[in-house]
């Protein structure tokens, strides 16, 4: 008698999930999604395309072949598709990196300057990539530009792509976010065998540092630069940490060199 009603309970259970899925239409799901992936990487091609025609872009091999080297085993080790990033160097002294829709993620030759070493700039980038993966771009320009407005820039209106990338490149994401970039920075880092210390250490020397201040981009329009740095040093307080240096310094000292020569 159990083995009998408890088949009728399973039947039950099945016909009733069935009439629930039966009222979801699937079609028009998939369609919505489909929209705003259409959506963003149009978005994302009409920026990029904006950019390009006004910015001084570093197409280098030697130079775009090591940042790659550097992104490579940050992206292997965290199952990221290298391939799916649209990584751009632009030449320019702010001390600034941003992550645009469609995965395009810009990095201006002043932060690789203004960065001591390889972990440094990987924390950064990694905090970058943290917003693509979790969708952040898109939430923050849905919040802070029309919908409606996104949906019509194909159009090419300057003056809205122009306030699109101010938003993307000047100003901070909601502070929930913030954390949550940082800290999944800091999982990447530690997947990677990259000591996100130097990570922790360059947001707050950027912060107090006055001489190259003006040029911080990417600590000013971040709050809370020493209290970032310190719940990423809370996150690894007693884990062990492995360090393999992707670059040698020498190397490390020749790709920036090699930037300046491109100036």
């Amino acid at each position: 008698m159990k083995t009998l009603l408890r088949g009728l309970g399973i039947l039950i259970s099945f016909f009733g999930l069935w009439l629930v899925l039966a009222q979801v239409d699937f079609v028009k799901i998939f369609k919505i999604k489909e929209a705003k992936s259409n959506t963003e990487t149009s978005i994302g091609d009409v920026i990029w395309d904006q950019i390009e025609k006004t910015e001084d872009i570093i197409y280098d091999d030697n130079i775009v072949k090591t940042l790659d080297s550097l992104l490579l085993p940050l992206c292997e080790e965290n199952f990221i598709e290298r391939d799916s990033l649209k990584v751009h160097i632009i030449n320019k002294d702010e001390i600034n990196a941003f992550a645009m829709p469609d995965n395009h993620l810009v990095v201006y030759t002043g932060l690789i300057q203004a960065s001591k070493n390889e972990q440094a700039l990987l924390g950064v980038l990694g905090h970058e990539i943290a917003h693509l993966e979790s969708n952040h771009v898109m939430k923050k320009l849905s919040k802070e530009i029309d919908f409606s407005v996104l949906l019509s820039i194909t159009g090419a209106n300057s003056s809205v792509i122009k306030e699109i990338i101010s938003t993307l490149s000047s100003s901070a994401y909601d502070r929930n976010l913030e954390q949550e970039a940082d800290l999944k920075s800091v999982e990447y880092m530690m997947n990677a065998a990259i000591d996100p210390r130097p990570f922790a250490d360059f947001m707050y020397e950027l912060s107090i540092d006055n001489e190259i201040h003006k040029y911080t981009y990417w600590i000013s329009t971040h709050p809370e630069s020493e209290a970032r740095a310190k719940y990423i040093l809370n996150k690894i307080k007693g884990k062990k940490i492995k360090s393999k240096p992707i670059l040698t310094k020498k190397s490390w000292e020749r790709f920036k060199q090699q930037i300046r020569d491109n100036n």
